[in-house]
């Protein structure tokens, strides 16, 4: 996948303020990482980082990643939200699961904290091999 392909994704995200989030959510993957985003099928990530779980199954996959969805975006924070507790806090209008950050509209959202956030998890993430599950973070309390 190229810069291309993900700018075409985004062109064609309805509805319009998923699209203009998209967009935004672009350029902030781009300054976290480093890196180009690319679509990993229908979700844009940046960056790498690889996992192994007690269970032996490894794979690899993007290090800061969202999906522009009908209702929402979906922000994914693979390190469990609940590593993040302090920061949502101070984020402005969202919701939560496991490992994912629900955004209806980033005009309601502190963009500093949303990057700081990110950023976070991207560390975590990129440490080295990483092994928990977000469930397995939250049940830890991390």
């Amino acid at each position: 996948m190229t810069a291309q392909d993900v700018q075409e994704y985004v062109a064609a995200v309805v509805p319009e303020v998923r699209r203009r989030d998209a967009a935004v959510l672009v350029d902030l993957l781009r300054r976290v990482t480093g890196e180009e985003p690319r679509l990993w099928g229908s979700i844009i990530g940046a960056g790498h980082y690889h996992y192994r779980y007690d269970s032996g199954r490894e794979g690899d996959g993007p290090s800061a990643s969202f999906a522009p969805r009908k209702a929402v975006t979906s922000v994914y924070l693979l390190d469990g939200v609940s590593a993040h507790a302090e920061r949502l806090a101070r984020l402005g209008s969202h919701r939560s699961a496991v490992g994912c950050l629900y955004l209806t509209d980033l005009a309601k959202v502190d963009l500093a904290v949303l990057e700081e956030i990110i950023a976070a998890s991207h560390r975590t993430l990129t440490a080295g091999t990483f092994g928990n599950r977000a469930r397995d973070s939250a049940a830890a309390g991390d």
